[in-house]
């Protein structure tokens, strides 16, 4: 007769998987999961973070020369007061010319698209 064969026996014909090499098999698994996460967050979160920082800096550089202009155009407007014979508009009418005369240089250099 056949013997019967166990079913919770471990088979003799099975091959136990391979441990890795090297006695410090864990350190080397975590350092791989270490590795690949790092290449991940390299690839995604770090461009995307520069990305945002450009923004910020890029808002922060308009809003704070938006607000020197028009400090200078308030300065302009109140030196040319002090300075010139008349009331207030005759300043604004001097600043009123000043900067339409550059935009419209400024107008005539442009190279139009198309």
């Amino acid at each position: 007769m056949a013997s019967p064969v166990d079913p919770v026996a471990p088979d003799a014909t099975a091959v136990a998987p391979a441990a890795p090499e090297g006695p410090d098999w864990p350190a080397q698994a975590a350092d791989a999961v270490v590795h690949l996460v790092d290449q991940v967050r390299e690839r995604t979160t770090e461009p995307a973070l520069t990305a945002l920082r450009a923004v910020v800096f890029g808002l922060v550089v308009v809003v704070a020369a938006t607000m020197a202009t028009v400090i200078l155009v308030i300065a302009l407007v109140r030196l040319l007061d002090s300075y010139l014979p008349g009331d207030v508009w005759v300043a604004h009418l001097v600043l009123g010319v000043a900067f339409t005369a550059s935009g419209w240089i400024l107008w005539t250099l442009r190279h139009p698209s198309g």
